[in-house]
């Protein structure tokens, strides 16, 4: 049985295409095998570490960016304050004047009217000047 169980583990290293023929060969092939894996492996972890790297500098880029961003709009939004602030500085003068206007509107029709009056007291007294 134990001729037999050999027999067929041998057959199946062949069929796999791994010939061993020593146990140090074995070792060996399985060093080889584990070599190749680290190298695999360590090749897969640089690749890993540039990729986080381009995505650390894209972040930092991108932050960069923002900050950037923030500040014009800082920028714009104390700009915005301050022609608010201008607007409404105007507005209250237009308003101002606006009144000043009405007010001198209304004393030019009163001073017509008492104009108007006048002249016909004036014409008034012509006429009763003529007449007399």
């Amino acid at each position: 049985l134990q001729k037999e169980l050999l027999k067929y583990k041998q057959e199946a290293r062949n069929l796999q295409g791994i010939k061993i023929s020593s146990p140090q060969d074995a070792l060996q092939q399985r060093l080889i095998q584990q070599d190749a894996s680290v190298l695999q492996l360590k090749q897969e972890l640089l690749r890993a570490n540039m990729d986080k790297e381009e995505l650390h500098n894209q972040n930092v880029d991108l932050q960069r960016k923002v900050e950037e961003r923030n500040r014009l709009l800082a920028e714009y939004k104390k700009e915005l304050c301050q022609k608010d602030r201008h607007l409404q500085q105007h507005q209250t003068k237009l308003d101002e004047m606006l009144r000043q206007l009405s007010e001198a509107s209304y004393q030019q029709v009163d001073l017509e009217r008492e104009l108007e009056h006048k002249e016909a007291l004036l014409a008034h007294c012509m006429k009763r000047e003529a007449e007399e």
